[in-house]
């Protein structure tokens, strides 16, 4: 217990925009960030593939120590999430939480949109869950919500392609479908944690006046808040300031293209989620 980090969970890199802003707010605490690099992404992937993925994962930060998870990822909190939280965790290890990033998101994007017009743009497993749609209408009941699933911004951002006209034609594609849809809109939501790596083409092209959401600083407060309120989780996390970053994929290929979504350089271990 004295040596149990927080994990957090995505399916490649994108949860390192989650967990610097994590860090931010709770720089005391240990983390252990798994990347499943070797599967991603997990946005085309059908349902019952993406909760074996992320159950896989979350055994292995559960075997790592970690008292806490959250998945930093759109894909995975919204086809997986409910599942492990209601049917294995119960089994596996009732005494630790897994949390998500859709619901702290959905429970304050209200507040950012005056039109009452929110665009969500994410990932195909993200819009075809629907997990926005439900959740932001319980919040927000007035909100109307426009999805647009953009399959190739993941790809781009994993391979470091975050400009260039093929990256430039497909930020515009999705924004013009999604703008001719919900002309009124004011406000997008970036409902995918490698979006905001594209966040300066995304504001090219979006009109003047539409707030761009991202869900780090959400989702840290989320956290922090969550921690307040869970004194006796809070203790069972360990509390050095420590952090490592482990992945399934290649370590120098995590190494060489972390730094651009967590701001800093970092070393990876390479795993094996079945050993």
């Amino acid at each position: 217990m004295k040596n149990a980090p927080i994990g957090i969970f995505d399916s490649g890199y994108g949860g390192l925009t989650v967990l610097r802003e994590i860090v931010k707010l709770l720089p005391e605490y240990d983390y252990l960030y798994l990347g499943d690099n070797a599967r991603a992404p997990y946005g085309p992937r059908d349902f019952d593939t993406i909760y074996q993925y992320t159950l896989e994962s979350v055994r292995y930060l559960f075997g790592q120590g970690c008292q806490l998870v959250v998945l930093a990822c759109n894909t995975a909190s919204a086809k997986a999430l409910r599942n492990i939280q209601q049917l294995a965790l119960p089994q596996m290890a009732p005494e630790r939480r897994v949390l998500g990033v859709i619901r702290p998101t959905a429970e304050v994007i209200g507040h950012f949109t005056k039109t009452n017009q929110v665009g969500v743009l994410g990932t195909t497993g993200t819009v075809r869950s629907e997990s926005y749609l439900l959740e932001i209408g319980k919040f927000f009941p007035a909100v109307a919500v426009y999805q647009q699933a953009c399959p190739m911004w993941v790809p781009l951002v994993e391979n470091g392609e975050l400009a260039g006209p093929g990256t430039e034609f497909f930020v515009k594609k999705y924004l013009d479908s999604l703008l001719a849809a919900a002309p009124g809109l004011d406000t997008v939501l970036l409902a995918c944690t490698h979006y905001p790596l594209l966040e300066p083409l995304i504001q090219r092209f979006l009109p003047k006046g539409i707030t761009v959401v991202s869900q780090g600083e959400i989702v840290a407060k989320s956290l922090t808040g969550y921690l307040q309120r869970h004194p006796d989780m809070a203790s069972r996390c360990a509390k050095n300031g420590q952090r490592h970053f482990h992945t399934t994929g290649s370590a120098a290929d995590f190494e060489g293209h972390a730094s651009a979504f967590f701001g800093e350089a970092v070393a990876a271990v390479q795993v094996d989620l079945r050993s």
